[in-house]
């Protein structure tokens, strides 16, 4: 199994409706990919600044091109994160996992 890691950040002022709009859109696609075994959303509000990372949990590399494409390092983003994020982190970090 491979954990894909996904960090993005957005003012502590939108951290809500940030938080609305993932599981309106990030979340319902990768849960909607065969191959996908769980997908969370984390947060911390440090200050001014509200820390989102992405955490799911894929079956193979196979399943995760499926999700993001080709190339899996780059990291997927939807129309409206413009109007939230507050820069573009251009990778995704990928780990194996072991029981």
């Amino acid at each position: 199994m491979i954990a894909r890691i996904w960090h993005g950040k957005t003012k502590a002022s939108d951290a809500d409706a940030y938080l609305e709009y993932l599981f309106k859109s990030g979340i319902p696609d990768y849960r909607a990919t065969t191959g996908n075994r769980g997908a969370w959303v984390l947060r911390r509000i440090n200050g001014d600044t509200a820390h989102f990372i992405t955490l799911t949990f894929w079956e193979s590399r196979d399943a995760i091109v499926a999700f993001a494409g080709a190339d899996i390092e780059v990291a997927k983003y939807y129309p409206e994160d413009e109007k939230y994020l507050m820069e573009f982190e251009p990778t995704v970090t990928h780990y194996e996992l072991f029981q």
